[in-house]
């Protein structure tokens, strides 16, 4: 496996971002002679006091995404786990598409959670860090006390995709030069200044790097034939016994996951009696209503 590594100064001085990155190496196939590919995160908040909250992030964007969230959640005591998915922000980027699978994503951060989060986490979870995140709850039960989903699903394959989908999953394959930064501020409902969409370029120095990004859209499980279907309805079957919280979070102009929160609540016993809500906002709802997802995540903890 060719693995391409962004080089640091890409990260330096990048506005509203005053986090060290924290390394977790992890095995290609949890195999000991695999690749090894170093997983980034960023952390801040108490070592041994207060809950654990891991936040992950979807496509095409990084831990910054999480930037405005992180100091709350962190000043009302809680340690805070901003991760960084493999091929995005500071973690490896695998060179080839094909080393990029739906499987290898669950099995590269199923190692990094195991080895950072013991007990009891409150997980929030957007895009494909719900595609993921969901996986990881339900194979490692015991690391998780709560969920919260903000603008995501776990799809088998059933179903026609929507149109909005479709659209992004055509765009993604025929753009010349994949652009993150227009990508975090289109699908945002307020403008992204010019320096914050060059913090979501920042990880692509040029187009080697976002072979992660263009084939996770590819990655969606679409059809009764994917190669994840048994998976995700392997992980339905553990939700749908789930009686720990879940919250749904999501925004009110997201025509990707619309509807999405509406299948949760129906289906997973730990949404019943939740205060869900509604945010301001377009896909990536943490750009649009970060004070509002903060306070739903302290009010959660307790």
């Amino acid at each position: 496996m060719d693995v391409l590594r962004t080089p640091d100064e890409r990260f330096e001085a990048l506005v509203d971002w005053p986090y060290e990155p924290h390394y977790t190496m992890v095995r290609a196939g949890g195999d000991p002679s695999g690749t090894e590919l170093r997983v980034a995160h960023a952390e801040a908040g108490a070592d041994t006091t207060g809950e654990t909250v891991v936040l992950l992030h979807g496509e095409p964007s990084w831990s910054y995404l999480y930037r405005h969230m992180i100091p709350t959640i962190a000043a009302a005591g809680h340690r805070v786990l901003a991760a960084d998915l493999v091929g995005f922000g500071r973690s490896d980027k695998p060179a080839s598409r094909a080393d990029y699978t739906y499987a290898a994503h669950v099995d590269w951060m199923s190692q990094w959670l195991v080895a950072n989060v013991e007990r009891d986490a409150t997980l929030f979870c957007q895009d494909w860090g719900g595609l993921i995140g969901l996986r990881l709850v339900t194979a490692h039960p015991e690391r998780f006390a709560q969920v919260i989903a903000g603008n995501t699903f776990l799809p088998v394959g059933d179903g026609a995709p929507s149109e909005a989908f479709l659209a992004w999953r055509e765009f993604s394959q025929s753009v010349p030069e994949f652009p993150a930064g227009r990508i975090l501020d289109g699908g945002s409902a307020r403008a992204l200044t010019p320096a914050e969409q060059a913090a979501y370029d920042a990880p692509f120095p040029d187009e080697r790097y976002k072979e992660g990004a263009r084939q996770f859209p590819m990655l969606v499980p679409t059809s009764s034939d994917d190669p994840e279907r048994a998976s995700n309805l392997a992980a339905w079957e553990v939700l749908e016994t789930w009686t720990k919280p879940f919250l749904c979070t999501f925004s009110d102009g997201d025509a990707v996951t619309r509807g999405a929160d509406a299948v949760f609540q129906r289906r997973i016993p730990g949404c019943a009696g939740q205060p869900h809500i509604t945010v301001a906002g377009g896909h990536f709802l943490q750009e649009d209503s970060p004070a509002e997802l903060a306070a739903a995540i302290l009010a959660a903890i307790g």
